[in-house]
């Protein structure tokens, strides 16, 4: 699968790639990730401008609409692929793990890192109108407001390229295929020590019964 981010930073996005489960992924060839420099696509050569004042006042710049078209128009693929665009936005759709794991569906994920006081309303009009329906959406990954893009759309990555056959390592490491995320894990030693008290492992993980083991874990996990 390949992975596209569209940014004006794009030199915060690339170390994370480099490392890890991701940088083996890539290593490895079972994902692609390809970082974009928006000001790329400027028209204005000499400055490489790309966003502008906002129509109504206000403070802050907005990220102008055909730089960021022009971009997700020159990364997306031409072979008659899977492709989803998604624009990072404050607004948009609440990223989930069942959002992500239906973006793993995709062949080409390409991610617009919003910054400033964010992106012209018209690029995911026109994204909408030139994609097939579905194709194209805002995506937040949480109610709050960030600096810039460029934060989820290294999120959005991370949790869609684990969901990819051989990124993980062993397929039990996906949420699926456990008890859900949030469980509580201990490892050893049993019972460790600090300012006088004991915190011990709850005696059923250490019992050997797999039934009772997996009762506690149903009754503990919170995702």
């Amino acid at each position: 699968m390949k992975f596209d981010i569209i940014t004006l930073f794009p030199e915060v996005c690339v170390p994370y790639f480099k490392e890890s489960i991701l940088g083996r992924a890539v290593k490895n060839k079972l994902i692609e990730v390809k970082i974009h420099n928006l000001r790329e696509y400027s028209r204005d050569k000499k400055h490489q401008k790309v966003d502008d004042r906002a129509y109504g006042g206000g403070p802050g710049m907005v990220l102008q609409a055909l730089p960021v078209i022009r971009a997700v128009a020159s990364v997306k693929s031409k072979k008659k692929i899977k492709i989803k665009v998604v624009v990072l936005s404050a607004k948009g759709k609440e990223f989930t793990d069942k959002l992500s794991l239906s973006f793993s569906k995709y062949d080409q994920l390409i991610l617009v890192a919003g910054h400033y006081e964010g992106i012209d309303e018209r690029v995911i009009k026109v994204l909408k109108t030139c994609l097939p329906a579905g194709r194209a959406e805002e995506v937040s990954v949480g109610q709050y407001i960030l600096s810039g893009g460029e934060l989820p759309a290294m999120v959005i990555v991370d949790a869609v390229a684990r969901k990819i056959k051989g990124v993980l390592g062993k397929s039990e490491s996906l949420e699926e295929h456990r008890l859900g995320a949030g469980v509580p894990t201990y490892t050893r030693p049993e019972t460790i020590s600090y300012k006088g008290k004991k915190y011990s492992v709850p005696k059923v993980l250490l019992s050997g019964h797999h039934r009772d083991i997996e009762k506690w874990r149903l009754e503990h996990k919170k995702i």
